[in-house]
């Protein structure tokens, strides 16, 4: 089964600042997805801010498995029914890959439900990356650790929710630590957050990187496919109970009634 992932990203920083343009001139979106479909079991396309609806409307998550998030600049302009209609697919069983800033997305926020804040410091300093999980699949192929020349710093503490599993562990020069890369199941959705990836860096040209990515697109996809019946609610019949039983004292709704939402 080819797994069908849609790698959205910003697309400012590409546009207006000329290191970025130059380290990526087709956009991280596109390097990202071109990693992607180099694995013969991934077709990547990409959408971005720009694009009516972001890229994202409902027909086009319908028929996405996998959804990988990079955006900095201006989360606030994502339109909030967007949003909702992501969180909505991943309840439903469509994985989430958060990139680096996109901690800071309302998608990520949305679902997470905590702040996300975390320390930084942009000083282009070593990156190391301990695989404190070697024996989970977004960490296939990897040795103890791995290493970026040059990265921006994000330091603990960092405001999310306990993760289902913690896969790496990244330590900074200026002597700081954080959970790099961890997992989280919201509903029939899997997650990941996997922190590199500052825009002014090459990082996503990272043949590890590029690894780690495609590992976890492959965890993230769920292939027993949609869950549409994680949004219901019915209100069940007496008659229907498992075990016999007597309608008794006074309720709000009659029999069959949908319940307030």
């Amino acid at each position: 089964m080819t797994i069908r992932a849609v790698v959205w990203g910003e697309n400012i920083h590409e546009q207006t600042n000329k290191v970025v343009a130059e380290i990526y001139p087709e956009g991280m979106h596109n390097t990202i997805a071109k990693a992607l479909s180099a694995d013969a079991g991934i077709q990547a396309t990409t959408a971005t801010l720009q694009e009516p609806e972001h890229g994202l409307s409902e027909a086009r998550l319908k028929d996405t498995d996998v959804l990988l998030w990079w955006g900095h600049k201006d989360h606030g302009a994502v339109n909030d029914e967007v949003v909702e209609r992501v969180a909505k697919r991943v309840w439903e069983g469509m994985g989430l890959i958060v990139l680096h800033s996109g901690h800071f997305s309302k998608v990520f926020k949305r679902l997470m439900g905590t702040p996300c804040a975390l320390k930084w410091r942009e000083a282009g300093e070593r990156e190391r990356l301990w695989v404190i999980n070697p024996r989970h699949p977004i960490a296939a192929g990897l040795g103890e650790h791995f290493e970026l020349e040059n990265e921006e710093m994000y330091g603990e503490q960092f405001s999310v929710p306990e993760p289902l599993e913690t896969v790496f562990i990244s330590w900074f020069q200026g002597g700081e630590v954080f959970r790099s890369g961890m997992t989280w199941r919201r509903g029939a959705g899997n997650i990941f957050y996997f922190r590199p990836g500052h825009e002014t860096y090459p990082t996503y040209h990272d043949a590890t990187v590029q690894k780690v990515l495609i590992n976890s697109v492959k965890w993230a996809h769920n292939p027993l496919g949609t869950q549409a019946s994680i949004h219901d609610a019915p209100n069940v019949p007496v008659e229907t109970a498992l075990e016999p039983i007597v309608e008794r004292g006074p309720k709000l709704h009659q029999a069959g009634e949908a319940g307030y939402r």
